[in-house]
């Protein structure tokens, strides 16, 4: 299986998005820095997480992101679906012509394997990363980074100080 560049930076921002909401929206521009993402490239994946729903904008001054739901409703193959990123581990793009027309010997095996895949990702919920430690403290990184950097622009109260019960 090969996640390209478009669904792991889709995953990433989202979960920056949501270890960030109790602050309210977030902006790109933030996203941006702490992952160090181009601004442009999350403009186009915010677009389509806002046509799938998965995103509201809020526009004015202190606008930006949140998420329609709540984290643990968010799951990460719903991010990877709606940025239109294929799990598929396949030749043949799960056509079934993978061998002069027809399907190879392993067609079934690598089918099978972009469904568990597919699966896998269904039953982690941006809320269940938000819950690991590890995460946390990346983000906890990111975020003494980005301040240090911008120091207006962040609140700098620590992650795991919010960190749901």
């Amino acid at each position: 299986m090969k996640l390209t560049t478009k669904g792991r930076y889709a995953v990433t921002a989202m979960l920056d998005l949501a270890l960030h909401a109790g602050q309210g929206p977030v902006s790109l521009a933030d996203i941006s820095t702490r992952q160090e993402i181009s601004l442009s490239y999350l403009e186009q994946l915010f677009s389509r997480l806002r046509r799938q729903n998965l995103v509201d904008s809020v526009r004015g001054p202190g606008g930006g992101y949140r998420l329609s739901r709540s984290a643990d409703e968010v799951y990460v193959a719903d991010v990877v679906d709606a940025v239109s990123e294929s799990l598929d581990t396949t030749r043949c793009g799960n056509k079934g012509d993978c061998q002069n027309g027809e399907k190879c010997l392993t067609h079934h095996l690598w089918s099978d394997l972009s469904d568990q895949i597919h699966q896998f990702l269904s039953e982690i919920s941006l809320g269940d990363l938000m819950r690991k430690h590890e995460i946390r403290q990346v983000a906890d990184r990111q975020n003494r980074k980005h301040s240090e950097e911008n120091p207006e622009t962040i609140n700098t109260q620590r992650l795991t100080d919010q960190a749901p019960a």
